[in-house]
């Protein structure tokens, strides 16, 4: 009797609300001690009580594939079939963020597509941090949106099959949407306006002087000369010209020191000998010694003829 849904419930999806899950986890639901000591004679106002106390959320954990207390009171929410009115209460709860995703999940499961759009789409907007716990019963960091895109894209969902949705590009198509507007999309508009000007500000307006111009036209003017290697520029910058030394003109003492040089005297002796060597050059000073020695004679005898006469 306490497993059994309520007698005047409807039928979701052509079948049973809780043949929604699956039967082998449905009997681990039942037979788990949460599901027999917390969910037994609850009511759609008591739930409520009992979903406040959830810390995080979750599908099956363990080997023994045990429940969370999230999936047994999705299940229960299932059972008893509560009034969509305490559903969107649910979902519009803010102070209670596992509240809100149990009203979601349980819209997800029962609700139609444009229920499901409308009602889930504005939770994008809620970035508070949940824990999940995943099979090997280690807890994750999810965010409240994260948890709704993928009840909205995913195929299934703490460990629980959920229903086909229609495309949301169907729906606005048939007119049963409007088109579905970000809360980001102002902000990302302002943003992109204001990096505009602020390039626009940061480029200064060149103003080209009439030298510029005439500089120009004269190079556009002048044929352009193919890549030849003989018109290519050295790879040097005017830096590195600037800093390289520059040729001194030689001066008159490093003039004099070649002047000096071993090669030059060499070839002063080598001309030296050369003369010496020649016959010519003997002759003459020959006959340079004998006159000098006939005009030293022609002193003496005038002194002795002097002194004679004297």
């Amino acid at each position: 009797m306490a497993n059994r849904t309520v007698k005047d419930a409807n039928s979701i999806h052509g079948t049973n609300p809780q043949y929604l899950v699956e039967k082998i986890i449905r009997t681990r639901i039942y037979e788990s001690k949460y599901w027999k000591e917390e969910c037994f004679g609850l009511t759609a106002e008591l739930v409520v009580d009992k979903a406040m106390e959830l810390k995080f959320v979750g599908g099956v954990y363990g080997g023994n594939i045990k429940p969370t207390p999230f999936l047994c009171l999705s299940l229960k929410m299932l059972q008893i079939q509560p009034e969509k009115d305490i559903i969107v209460e649910f979902i519009k709860n803010e102070d209670f963020k596992y509240v809100r995703l149990l009203g979601a999940m349980y819209m997800r499961l029962t609700g139609t597509s444009v229920d499901c759009y409308k009602y889930l789409e504005p939770l994008y907007n809620d970035y508070r941090k949940i824990k999940s716990q995943n099979r090997n019963g280690e807890f994750e960091l999810m965010h409240v949106d994260e948890f709704i895109d993928e009840l909205l894209h995913a195929e299934r969902m703490c460990d629980i099959i959920l229903p086909r949705l229609q495309k949301r590009q169907v729906l606005e198509e048939a007119e049963l949407l409007d088109t579905r507007i970000s809360a980001l999309e102002e902000d990302l508009d302002e943003v992109e306006t204001s990096e505009e000007e602020d390039e626009e500000d940061e480029k200064p307006e060149r103003v080209m002087t009439p030298e510029q111009h005439r500089r120009s036209y004269r190079d556009s003017d002048r044929p352009r000369r193919s890549p030849s290697p003989r018109y290519r520029r050295s790879s040097r910058s005017p830096r590195r010209r600037s800093r390289s030394p520059k040729r001194r003109s030689p001066s008159p003492r490093r003039e004099r020191h070649r002047s000096k040089s071993p090669r030059r005297h060499r070839k002063q002796s080598l001309e030296r000998r050369h003369r010496s060597k020649s016959p010519g050059h003997h002759r003459s000073r020959r006959n340079r010694s004998h006159s000098k020695s006939q005009e030293r004679s022609s002193k003496k005898s005038h002194k002795k003829s002097r002194r004679g006469n004297e």
